[in-house]
């Protein structure tokens, strides 16, 4: 089995769940399967719909594609050990950059794409108070996920973006340069393949890999119903800390922060408040 047998997988079809359970009964047994009985054990709905796109598959263009960018794989050692043990782990993530970075200590950094300056001044008092102690993960989006990745690079800080398209879309546009930057100088991942949009199911996917990669999550200006709060969610399940920013109780932008807060997570107002809950 090799990390193009889970592109093609994909490719015809087979969900990321579905992939990670076939795997899972491979581990138990090793025994050669037709696509039907590889079908059935990923619990596709439409298993002639995946065969035949499996079998109509142009192999020579779809290894192409794959080879556009470099990736890994669950299959490989140098997959994070953190993100193996979330519900649903990719099992095939592409990616530009420095792939050392996976190595690090990291701390996520999330919230509105709606920021306020009050927002982004919150996020660089933070991350230059880190000094330098994580690698800063987000996800690429506007407001505090941009100045969260701008912010560690001014600060000399490592940073990951976890993006919710292909390696080659550049979503939003005016953060082509900073995705540009990213890929040379830090790091990109995504588990989606070359050419795929921005559809909107891909963003929630996309937060449990950032949470997954992560010690903890900080959450700067959060609505209460805001993608940020489902990205602390998936912390919470896989028993991440969570650490919130408060904020105005007039305007609504930190609702979900204050919120946070009231559930027990850490409010923060200054590095120290995340670095004192480890040990260096």
């Amino acid at each position: 089995m090799t990390n193009f047998d889970l592109f093609r997988w994909k490719n015809a079809g087979m969900t990321n769940l579905g992939v990670n359970k076939l795997l899972k009964f491979y581990r138990k047994c090793e025994m050669k399967m037709s696509l039907r009985q590889m079908a059935q054990v990923a619990q596709i709905k439409s298993i002639s719909n995946f065969i035949e796109s499996y079998k109509n598959q142009n192999v020579k263009e779809l290894r192409e594609k794959y080879k556009k960018f470099s990736s890994f794989s669950i299959l490989d050692e140098n997959y994070p050990e953190r993100l193996k043990e979330i519900y649903n782990p990719p099992v095939l993530i592409f990616y530009q950059g420095n792939i050392e970075l996976l190595k690090t200590p990291k701390v996520a950094f999330v919230g509105s794409r709606e920021s306020t300056p009050n927002g982004v001044k919150a996020v660089q008092k933070l991350i230059k108070e880190l000094n330098q102690s994580f690698t800063i993960v987000s996800g690429l989006a506007k407001g505090i996920d941009a100045a969260s990745h701008i912010s560690a690079i001014k600060n000399q800080t490592s940073t990951i973006a976890v993006i919710g398209t292909g390696l080659d879309i550049f979503y939003p546009t005016e953060n082509r340069k900073i995705q540009e930057y990213l890929s040379k100088k830090q790091l990109i991942l995504s588990e989606y393949a070359p050419g795929e949009k921005p559809l909107k199911y891909h963003f929630p996917e996309r937060n449990r890999i950032i949470a997954g990669l992560s010690r903890g999550v900080v959450v700067v200006e959060a609505k209460l119903r805001s993608g940020s709060l489902i990205t602390c969610e998936r912390a919470l399940e896989e028993g991440r800390d969570v650490f919130a920013v408060p904020g105005n109780i007039a305007d609504g932008f930190s609702d979900g922060c204050n919120y946070l807060i009231q559930q027990g997570a850490k409010l923060v107002f200054k590095g120290q408040d995340i670095l004192g809950e480890y040990t260096y």
